[in-house]
């Protein structure tokens, strides 16, 4: 997939980030270059300096600039096969009380990034969304299904440069620092008397950061251009999750923060006529007509989807793979938390 390629992610020094790079490093290492766009550098030196001793290390290029720069994008963007955008400000408090940074990082870097990917001729783009992007209440939600939007619309484009662009959206990182299970464990070791909780009903989707790395890398060979993909992944009950990492600790209300949902959704019901079922995950089609006819149920590694019926949603309280705490314990059990966010 990646052999003789130039791939540059964005955000590359965050959780997602770091995973990808130690993963195509140990499984892809045919790779032309690899390019770790952010705009943090002390991360970057921190990075650089972890991966020092890597074999490859070498085909490793650092790029300090920001998402909302578009020229530099575009001197970024030169000669790069493949793009994954995973920059974003994810914190959704913080957008809440700060909207316009939120819009201008989610939104406009969007944007940036679609018009230096045909104005370089970048073949392949994978952007990085969320399942607070599905029915939003929150303004990071909004910002990141106005982000899919663009990235959907952005395959009418293109022209004869053939960039295609697709979108990755997912449920909650367990091992990124700053989640959930890291912050638990935290409180476990600190001997806490209590460990928060927003709501005792409230669920979430959940994935390792290995599983997503995979997700995406699978999606660069079936992609068409302007799918939503959607893994099939397992949900919680957060209470369930706390009780399981720190069951001696006492779990006390403290009420849902700004922006919050009670269950977080993936597909809506009001998509399911846009969505195909495959084996391992879903398909949103978009709602869109492009001036060159794709069929969506096949994917371009030939396999096959199929229709869902009229009554469906895929929401973390509506999901066959609700764990309950046995199984929550295995799926934990061997996860790595040191990532960095």
């Amino acid at each position: 997939m990646f052999d003789n390629k130039t791939i540059l992610i964005t955000g590359g020094t965050g959780s997602f980030g770091q995973s990808f790079i130690s993963y195509v490093l140990k499984y892809h290492s045919k790779f032309k270059k690899l390019i770790i766009f952010s705009r943090d550098e002390l991360k970057q030196y921190h990075l650089q300096n972890n991966l020092s001793k890597e074999k490859h290390f070498e085909k490793i290029r650092f790029f300090i600039g920001d998402v909302r720069d578009l020229e530099r994008l575009k001197i970024a963007t030169q000669d790069v096969d493949l793009i994954i955008h995973a920059a974003a400000l994810k914190q959704v408090p913080f957008a809440e009380y700060n909207p316009i940074e939120c819009i201008k990082t989610n939104v406009v870097g969007a944007e940036n990034i679609i018009t230096s990917a045909i104005y370089n001729k970048v073949a392949k783009v994978i952007a990085l969304s969320t399942d607070k992007a599905a029915s939003p209440n929150n303004l990071y939600g909004a910002s990141k299904l106005a982000s899919d939007k663009l990235f959907v619309a952005s395959n009418n484009l293109s022209g004869s440069k053939n960039t295609i662009f697709s979108v990755v959206r997912y449920g909650n990182v367990l091992n990124s620092r700053g989640s959930l299970v890291p912050r638990i464990m935290q409180i476990k070791k600190d001997k806490k008397s209590f460990i928060p909780i927003t709501n005792k009903e409230m669920t979430r989707f959940i994935i390792t950061l290995d599983e997503g790395v995979k997700f995406v890398i699978n999606t660069f060979k079936r992609m068409r251009g302007g799918e939503i993909f959607i893994p099939k992944i397992p949900s919680v009950n957060i209470c369930d999750l706390a009780s399981t990492i720190a069951p001696n600790i006492q779990q006390k209300v403290i009420g849902i923060r700004p922006g919050e949902k009670i269950h977080e959704v993936m597909i809506p019901i009001d998509d399911n006529h846009l969505t195909y079922e495959f084996k391992k995950y879903y398909v949103i089609k978009p709602t869109i007509i492009f001036s060159k006819k794709i069929n969506y149920k096949i994917a371009k590694n030939g396999e096959i989807g199929k229709s869902v019926d009229k009554n469906f949603q895929y929401t973390s309280l509506i999901n066959k793979d609700l764990f309950n705490k046995k199984q929550i314990s295995a799926f934990i059990k061997n996860i790595n938390f040191d990532k960095e966010d």
